[in-house]
């Protein structure tokens, strides 16, 4: 293999650096010395090249040089190695070692170094985990222009033990600058921060998102020598907004070495009028949001409490124009279809914001994407803004639409609009589609009207990343809404312009650039024969507690994959396939005279002892694991099928068979 002469020079000059760290040459030194003293008669002054390597090899100082140098390249490839495959959870993987790591030198790059955390007060009382036992734990994911790290996951502590470095590229070959060696002054005007997510795992697996932070890295470029230490100050989330959580020790350094260093007044400045800028684009469309809504309640005085939502706030409590929570997502390889990415959203996990104190209110939280994606859970928003973003990526005309479901409670999800008129409603927590059939409340009764199978209620404004319409239709029920949005008289629309001013691309968003999705770190067969096990124990010493001997089937076991697989398409596809084979399969393995009774069940986590006891408080299931009888045997299939992320969809079928004794 070839090198270009750039590249074989940078290979000599890492292997020089290597040797010289290693001592190498004093070692050969000492090894020529020896070897002429020991190993020579007087007679023979002539020692060759072979002589002297093979003493290095046999004293293992060309292994000990082997062994060093090691390169290890970006965290994501590293995180995402296929094999071995030792573990399921990509985060229990030690990290690369940064320091080891290959650097194109005509490359700037960000090293961002974690040096421990002080005053996370909440956990102050956390006793010390001893040796293999399963604790709290905290993770850090960043994202910064286009690129994702994780941190090794560290005990929850009062001073967490993060140690950890990231290699941020600051330019990338997209950007069409790759292969220029930018300089202090370009790099100023990259006002892309670094954004980090701190997530705490519990022992059970559950995620909570505690802390949402942007960090503001250009100060690294008015710094000596290009380094500098920064105390981060983490404040917590939804209603904990103004609470702090604790503090980071973060290291920022420029490499390679900045020839010219910027003074603290030209950052400080350029700082200052960039928030300056962005303030006042904010307060603009606030004053036109005022005008527009008081021009849509001149309609109708009803119309003030229709849901029309142009402000959300954030997880740090920040408000922002909903448009710009939305922008169109590629999912590259990970996604083939529009219904492949609704299966994806809906198989990441529904929870509600967080609420302290009683009351049923419910806290509004809309999560930056990074923040829904590292804790792998969000609210119906969430989902909604993600889909409708896949959706958009796919080059449908797609809208998050807000309104309410049954008993007025009120829900977000998406709306798809065909070339030729069709409207299609997709829930995001579900991945259900619904056909939209308008009913013509001026119809004759005697015209049969289309009865709707979705669970919408009312809508009152729909919005995507460049447009938002207000419903001024004299109705804001979805059944008799007309979905013309270039009928003025209908949908209100807001100004493009407006809305471009405030959302990307026609301005840098105070709403963080979209992360790019990864691919799954679960490995699926693994994780299915893992919960198998398990499930298979569990089973064993409930019948057991009930007196009840158990015999597992491992034919019949296996013979349920197809069923599962059917099951997980038809999800995807709505096409359902391959149930005569199974069906034929079942027939073939349960003799005559016996029973067969099985039971599928999904689930959107990997806990065991969570999936079983779920599994128990449906009758049909219960009635399958205690089943008594003669010659009872039992069978458990378990299959993951994994998506972007940490997403995965869990299909188990609990079946038995007995011979049926009237």
């Amino acid at each position: 293999m070839s090198l270009p002469p750039e590249k074989a020079s940078e290979l000599k000059q890492i292997i020089h650096q290597q040797l010289v760290k290693m001592d190498v040459h004093g070692k050969i030194r000492e090894v020529l010395a020896e070897t002429i003293r020991e190993e020579l008669a007087p007679e023979h002054q002539q020692l060759s090249t072979e002589d002297l390597i093979k003493a290095l090899r046999q004293r293992g100082i060309i292994d000990d040089v082997m062994k060093e140098l090691k390169f290890v390249t970006d965290v994501n490839e590293k995180v995402r190695t296929s094999a071995p495959k030792p573990s399921t959870h990509f985060v229990d993987r030690e990290p690369p070692v940064l320091e080891k790591t290959n650097i194109d030198p005509t490359r700037r790059y960000l090293y961002l170094q974690v040096l421990g955390g002080k005053a996370f007060l909440e956990h102050l009382q956390e006793p010390e985990p001893l040796p293999g036992q399963i604790c709290s734990t905290f993770t850090l994911c960043l994202h910064f222009r286009n690129q994702r790290f994780r941190s090794k996951p560290v005990p929850c502590a009062c001073e967490p033990d993060f140690h950890d470095g990231f290699l941020l590229e600051v330019h990338k070959d997209s950007l069409g600058d790759g292969s220029k060696m930018v300089d202090a002054t370009t790099m100023l005007s990259i006002c892309d921060p670094v954004h980090i997510v701190l997530i705490r795992t519990d022992t059970f697996g559950e995620t909570t998102l505690v802390a949402s932070y942007f960090l503001e890295w250009r100060s690294v470029l008015a710094a000596e020598n290009g380094i500098t230490n920064v105390a981060v100050e983490l404040l917590g989330v939804g209603t904990e907004s103004k609470v702090s959580v604790g503090v980071l020790n973060i290291r920022l350094e420029m490499y390679p070495q900045l020839s010219k260093t910027l003074s603290p007044e030209v950052t400080n400045t350029q700082f200052a009028l960039e928030r300056q800028k962005t303030a006042e684009k904010e307060r603009l469309f606030l004053v036109y949001a005022k005008q527009w809504w008081r021009e849509y309640l001149q309609i109708r005085p009803t119309h003030n409490v229709r849901l029309v939502k142009i402000f959300a706030q954030d997880e740090n409590g920040v408000n922002h124009p909903v448009c710009s929570y939305i922008r169109p997502l590629r999912a590259g390889r990970l996604l083939d279809t529009p219904r492949q990415a609704a299966r994806f959203v809906s198989v990441l996990g529904y929870e509600r914001a967080p609420v302290i104190g009683g009351g049923g209110g419910k806290q509004e939280q809309w999560c930056t994407l990074l923040a829904f994606l590292c804790r792998n859970k969000g609210d119906c928003e969430d989902h909604a803004n993600l889909l409708c973003s896949l959706l958009l990526g796919f080059g449908l005309e797609a809208f998050v639409c807000v309104g309410t479901k049954a008993k007025g409670v009120p829900h977000t999800w998406v709306m798809t609009c065909g070339t030729d008129g069709t409207v299609t409603f997709w829930e995001s927590l579900t991945g259900h589609r619904y056909i939209h059939r308008p009913i013509n409340p001026d119809d004759p009764p005697l015209v049969e009207q289309p009865k709707p199978l979705y669970p919408y209620r009312t809508i009152g404004c729909i919005f995507n990343h460049q447009k938002f319409f207000g419903n001024c239709q004299p109705s804001d029920a979805v059944e008799v809404c007309v979905f013309d949005l270039h009928d003025e008289s209908k949908w209100k629309p807001m100004s493009g312009e407006a809305i471009k001013s405030v959302c990307p691309p026609g301005t840098t968003s105070s709403v963080p650039p979209f992360p790019p999705l990864c691919a799954s770190p679960i490995d699926a067969a693994i994780t299915s024969n893992e919960i198998e096990l398990q499930l298979r124990l569990l089973v064993s010493e409930h019948r057991k507690d009930l007196g009840l001997s158990t015999v597992w089937d491992d034919h019949l076991s296996y013979l349920l994959s197809p069923a599962l697989a059917a099951y997980e398409l038809e999800r995807t596809t709505s096409i359902s396939a391959g149930n005569e084979e199974f069906q034929d399969a079942v027939r073939r393995a349960v003799p005559d005279g016996h029973t067969f009774k099985g039971f599928p069940i999904h689930f959107v986590y990997r806990n065991a002892r969570r999936a079983f006891a779920t599994c128990l408080r449906s009758p049909f299931c219960e009635e399958i694991i205690c089943c008594r009888g003669d010659q009872v045997r039992l069978a458990v299939r378990v299959r993951v099928f994994t998506y972007p992320e940490s997403a995965c969809a869990v299909w188990i079928m609990l079946a038995c068979k007995y011979r049926s004794v009237l």
